[in-house]
């Protein structure tokens, strides 16, 4: 039997800490029913035995301590309000410290949304891929710049490391861990059981961009100010470099570092952001809404739009505009 620790961490969390707790217990509970097996002995995990977290009118009380668990074989980190290892509480950070040694030893680990940061905190995750949610972003590339954040994705999978992105979306990666240590039809009862939708994979059609401007590079700030004043019009970031006094190769090299995305993509990003408002609240048509954001191929529009929120222009509209049965597409 393999063991599972659903982290309980100390002080600084929030209900969403509490939800995730409850929500991987009773899914691995339910898995380990409808398997007809216990592939896992599940157990809340905290640095100090009988631990509890209260949040309003709930509370959660751990079953064992840290250092009752010699070997586990899956950690699961609810979301939380630790943000880094200097900032956690000392039990926060005897869990980090534990959990970096429960991977070393062999543990995969999975954080859900928030949770992300406990994870970054213990080194794991520097030079690999995660995710979180969406509102989280700038401030965890400010933390730590060398984890490779995608708050695109739903869910990350590497090499035993899994991450998902934000709020009760830890319900699609615990779908996702049932079927990769269970198998797909005890994923899928667990999915019906809970009514959880496993077909999404993607975040993006959630999130709102603002474009990250909490660095430090003044030429890049007054580039994405610009981009984001003109966005409808024609644009050429050879002009626009030249115009602010560098080369084109110096320019994308100092956008990327300072915002993640390379020019191009910020204004694809800027341009699709104003379509999902128009596509939500306006009786616009998708080509009208195309040509406003600057676009005039269709077949162009629909691939940006769909690489970066998931859904096409129209699907988009379909499910966000609360007029859509009365509007002429």
């Amino acid at each position: 039997m393999k063991h599972l620790s659903i982290l309980v961490p100390d002080d600084q969390t929030t209900m969403s800490t509490v939800a995730c707790i409850v929500g991987a217990f009773q899914v691995f509970t339910e898995a380990n029913r409808a398997a007809r097996r216990n592939a896992f002995k599940v157990e809340l995990v905290s640095a100090v035995k009988g631990a509890v977290l209260t949040q309003g009118m709930m509370s959660v009380v751990s079953h064992v301590a840290i250092d009752e668990v010699k070997k586990t074989d899956l950690v699961i980190i609810p979301a939380s309000l630790v943000r880094s290892y200097d900032k956690a509480t000392k039990h926060n950070r005897l869990l980090i410290d534990w959990v970096a040694s429960q991977h070393h030893a062999g543990a995969e680990v999975a954080s859900m949304c928030a949770g992300c940061f406990m994870l970054a905190a213990t080194g794991i995750l520097e030079g690999r891929i995660c995710s979180t949610h969406w509102a989280l972003s700038d401030e965890f590339r400010e933390l730590y710049p060398d984890v490779q954040l995608q708050t695109d994705r739903l869910i990350t999978d590497e090499n035993g490391i899994y991450t998902n992105g934000g709020a009760y979306s830890f319900l699609n990666l615990l779908m996702y861990l049932v079927e990769k240590f269970y198998d797909r039809s005890t994923a899928l009862h667990c999915a019906k059981y809970f009514q959880v939708d496993m077909g999404r994979d993607m975040q993006a059609e959630f999130s709102i961009f603002s474009g990250y401007k909490k660095h430090t590079d003044d030429l890049v700030l007054d580039a994405q100010q610009f981009v984001e004043r003109n966005y409808q019009e024609k644009m050429s970031f050879e002009q626009l470099s030249s115009t602010l006094g560098t080369s084109r190769r110096n320019f994308d090299r100092r956008f990327i570092k300072a915002t993640g995305f390379n020019p191009l993509d910020y204004l694809q990003r800027v341009r699709v952001e104003a379509a999902k408002k128009q596509l939500e609240a306006t009786r616009k048509t998708v080509n009208e809404v195309m040509y406003e954001v600057g676009y005039n191929d269709p077949r162009a529009f629909r691939e940006v739009f769909n690489r970066i929120t998931g859904l096409s222009p129209l699907e988009y509209k379909l499910k966000y505009n609360k007029e859509n049965s009365l509007l002429s597409i």
